[in-house]
């Protein structure tokens, strides 16, 4: 018996319009502008499937082209597609514009968000930290000294302009960093690929470069 249980979130819902119209909806990789009215197509397509609502699409629609992997798609030569992938009709100008708006102000606000994170943990070890270093001892000559541990490759906290599909960054892991690869970009966060094959959804601030 076919399972009509009814879908609980945008992303499921996402997830199932995608499997539905594979040549409109895509899940990974940079999306295709969407066809102008396309939500009434949506609603009449699935306007009998009991496992999504009107409502549902509209949220779910909604959440897909802010995602910062579809305004990535909304550039200058780009074609709007329909439930079909036909094409219908070119990009505007001002779409294009409001698209790039768009995805500056989104990682504007998720920078600014980091840079506040970052200042409240600095502002924490501070607080935790002794006010008063005890006075270190003269160090006494060592006959030999133990060869020195090889040190941790410094990095730095991605610019909102780095934060593309196929970035090597380095994904960290709280004692340490592990290479990866972007491979998706979403709203506030990214799915990474670890050199093992593994993929992972993480923060954007807990990029490095």
């Amino acid at each position: 018996m076919e399972n009509t249980e009814k879908l609980k979130n945008s992303k499921e819902v996402i997830a199932y319009i995608a499997e539905c119209f594979p040549k409109c909806f895509t899940l990974e990789g940079e999306a295709k502008p969407l066809k102008i009215g396309i939500f009434q197509d949506l609603a009449d397509r699935l306007n009998d499937d009991p496992k999504v609502s009107k409502t549902q699409l509209r949220a779910a629609l909604r959440q897909y082209t802010s995602s910062w992997r579809y305004l990535h798609g909304v550039k200058p030569g780009a074609v709007r597609v329909d439930l079909d992938g036909n094409e219908s009709g070119a990009l505007e100008q001002e779409h294009v514009e409001h698209a790039q708006a768009a995805l500056a102000e989104s990682k504007a606000r998720v920078e600014a968000r980091r840079k506040e994170q970052n200042k409240k943990a600095r502002e924490e070890a501070k607080a935790k930290s002794p006010k008063a270093k005890k006075p270190q001892q003269p160090r006494r000559p060592q006959a030999k000294s133990a060869p020195k541990a090889e040190k941790p490759v410094e990095t730095r906290s991605l610019n909102a302009d780095e934060v593309i599909v196929g970035k090597q960054v380095n994904v960290n892991m709280g004692k340490g960093n592990m290479a990866a690869t972007i491979v998706e970009i979403n709203k506030e966060d990214v799915r990474v690929q670890l050199g093992n094959g593994l993929q992972m959804v993480v923060k954007v601030e807990h990029l490095r470069a």
